[in-house]
């Protein structure tokens, strides 16, 4: 998977009736034209074009 990068967000949400909250994680493949993105960074993304089957992001900024 070259100039892709595997991007792990943690939606946190508030149960209605229990007042619980929990969380689950969604993975985008987001396109990394020179491949700068290292593990652990944390980056903007943006919904661009679709480069392949599974990759309709692009990093935008890594901060």
């Amino acid at each position: 998977m070259n100039k892709t990068a595997v991007i792990g967000v943690k939606h946190f949400f508030k149960h209605l009736i229990y007042n619980k909250i929990s969380y689950f994680f969604k993975k985008y493949y987001v396109h990394d034209d020179f491949n700068f993105c290292s593990k652990n960074d944390k980056v903007y993304i943006i919904e661009c074009k679709p480069y392949s089957k599974i990759k309709f992001w692009k990093i935008i900024k890594i901060i």
